[in-house]
């Protein structure tokens, strides 16, 4: 007994002592950079109102005598150099905070991505707009999973002191993250064990990528069921298995995602960035588009590029997968972030780059073009037919083993042929191979094109130059044999000379969910359907006289994302035991494709 109570003394004093110093670090302390000094505080922990607690950085500038707006970056991404974005923001003339998901850094609860961040967030704008060094007003940027708490922020209501957000490639979960039209992808597996296995950041496991190569491969092989990856791997992943238990855009994701009616509420104006050849492109166009729809007044300006998921971020990469982008697209985002504030928060110009809402680059002409929307990209569409019939182009092609080979483009036309169609036959008890087809070594610009098991369709050569410019739509008019499937379109400019440029990243949709992300609908076999080509990613080129558009359709069966075996059973369940009969697809020429196009 005396025992106890010696521990419990201890642990008494050890929560006073811990208590003690988060308290004293609350008071800011005088920091030299550079010749400048700064007030800093970098041990905030700030209360939600549940009695969370909230890790925070704050970074003032010394000689500030008035209150002054703040940029809010609130990440689950904890770093060393977080403070830096504070100092950046103090430098601009503003406060710099920088926030962290429930759990991460200094605070003592349990990491919980996504749960919590609507409420947290907003709660931490309520503690800013308290503050005696702050004005009540406050902006907040920040990219992927900091895109997505920003819009998190606002799923009950705006906060009043909240003036504007800047999300670059925007998480959208249950819409473009951890699937992708009801097609989920290896990607978020390590994902939860970086952001979740300490109060940082598990660097040592993330990028190790042998071990998730070799876990996807060994998964492959058995045929293991998805939602037992976590045994495979030997560690479990209770934050990825949960998610597998909602395939469908149910309750569970509509209570941390706007949705809808969400969107009308939202009157401050808006600076989103992304890229073509970002995985979360469609994650951004799914805000702005819902933004626009629910609210008729919505000020919303999107600026969209050559760039990746990270390079649209801050800083685009000037080699981008073998391919260098123009000059005029080689711009610094976050140059144009702090513009954006300046003119929200300090009556500057608006940035001379956000010409309209939708600002674009166009690959090839080095130049930006304007729109007031989406639609009003394009002024005309290309609505080109599959066709049985062979186009007389032969191009270098890759297959799976690695081994080069000559193959023949299908053509696309201007008519439909209702009766014909091209099978496709995948067997999935097979692992021998599989129908993985990206271009060459996931490059932009290839020699070869890697049809896999699909099929690839040609156009004529363009008599003139082109602008392709906005998103690829369409009908896939196919029948089956089996209650479902999973499936890809790639999209690319062949020139003159053979060589494939690839437009944007692939579309990838599950037949069942095509139509409708909230609700499964199973095929009847063998007959005759139409899947939708929605949610394509935009991409803007200039499509040189004598060049090919080239589209590659194909059934899926890969190690990198989920196999779809067609029971109709939830994919993550089903296993090669399921893999008896073989798929058999038959790709209808009533098919077409969309393109838009602006005539040179």
């Amino acid at each position: 007994m005396q025992l106890f109570r010696i521990i419990f003394f201890l642990l008494l004093v050890a929560l006073d002592a811990f208590h003690l110093i988060t308290e004293t670090q609350q008071e800011p302390r005088t920091v030299s950079r550079e010749g400048k000094s700064y007030l800093v505080q970098d041990s905030v922990l700030i209360t939600t109102r549940d009695g969370s607690k909230i890790s925070a950085i704050v970074v003032r500038g010394k000689t500030e005598t008035k209150p002054q707006p703040a940029i809010l970056f609130h990440t689950i991404y904890t770093r060393k150099d977080d403070i830096n974005r504070a100092f950046e923001a103090a430098d601009r003339g503003y406060v710099g905070v920088v926030s962290y998901t429930r759990g991460k850094h200094l605070s003592p609860d349990v990491i919980t991505p996504y749960a919590h961040e609507g409420n947290d967030v907003y709660d931490v704008i309520d503690w800013i707009a308290e503050q005696e060094w702050s004005n009540t007003e406050v902006g907040m940027y920040g990219g992927s999973y900091v895109g997505y708490v920003q819009w998190a922020s606002m799923k009950e209501k705006v906060h009043p002191s909240l003036k504007t957000i800047v999300p670059s490639v925007a998480a959208a979960p249950g819409i473009a993250e951890p699937m992708e039209n009801g097609v989920y992808f290896n990607f978020h597996y390590p994902w939860w064990h970086y952001v979740t296995n300490n109060k940082t950041l598990d660097t040592v496991s993330y990028y190790n990528g042998k071990r998730w190569n070799d876990l996807y491969v060994d998964w492959y092989k058995k045929g293991t069921a998805y939602q037992h990856l976590d045994r495979l791997d030997s560690m479990p992943n209770p934050g990825f298995n949960q998610n597998l238990e909602h395939p469908t855009f149910d309750a569970y994701w509509k209570r941390i995602t706007l949705y809808r009616e969400d969107f009308s509420k939202i009157n401050i104006p808006i600076l989103s960035t992304t890229g073509y050849y970002d995985g979360g492109q469609i994650g951004s166009l799914y805000y702005l588009k819902s933004h626009y729809q629910f609210n008729t007044n919505a000020e919303h300006y999107l600026v969209i590029g050559p760039y990746s998921h990270f390079g649209a971020q801050e800083h685009p990469e000037k080699h981008l997968l073998g391919y260098e982008i123009d000059p005029v697209a080689q711009i610094n985002i976050k140059d144009l972030i702090f513009d954006w504030f300046d003119y929200i928060f300090k009556d500057a110009k608006k940035p001379a780059l956000l010409k309209d809402n939708i600002n674009y680059q166009v690959m090839g002409d080095n130049t930006w073009k304007h729109a007031p929307s989406l639609d009003k990209i394009a002024t005309d569409t290309l609505k080109l037919y599959f066709s049985k019939q062979r186009s007389g182009v032969v191009f270098k092609s890759t297959y799976n083993t690695g081994n080069l080979g000559v193959n023949e483009h299908f053509g696309l036309s201007h008519h439909s042929d209702a009766t014909a169609y091209l099978e496709q036959k995948i067997d999935f008890s097979d692992r021998s191979q599989f129908s993985w087809n990206l271009s060459g070594d996931r490059n932009i610009i290839s020699e070869t094109l890697t049809v896999g098991q699909g099929f690839s369709f040609a156009t004529a050569p363009f008599e003139e130059d082109i602008e392709l410019s906005g998103s690829v739509s369409g009908i896939l008019n196919v029948s089956i044999n089996k209650k479902d499937f999973d499936c890809n379109v790639l999209v690319y400019e062949q020139t003159a000379d053979g060589t494939f440029f690839h437009l944007t990243i692939p579309f990838t949709t599950r037949a069942s969910m095509s139509k409708d992300i909230e609700k499964r609908n199973l095929l009847t076999p063998n007959k005759k359907i139409a899947i939708p080509i929605r949610n394509f990613r935009m991409t803007s080129k200039k499509i040189k006289k004598g060049s090919r558009i080239v589209v590659l359709v194909n059934g899926i069966k890969h190690p990198f994302n989920q196999i779809n075996y067609g029971t109709g059973k939830d994919v993550s369940e089903e296993t090669i035991e399921d893999a008896e009969t073989p798929l058999h697809i038959k790709w209808h020429m009533d098919s077409f494709i969309s393109i838009p196009i602006n005539r040179q």
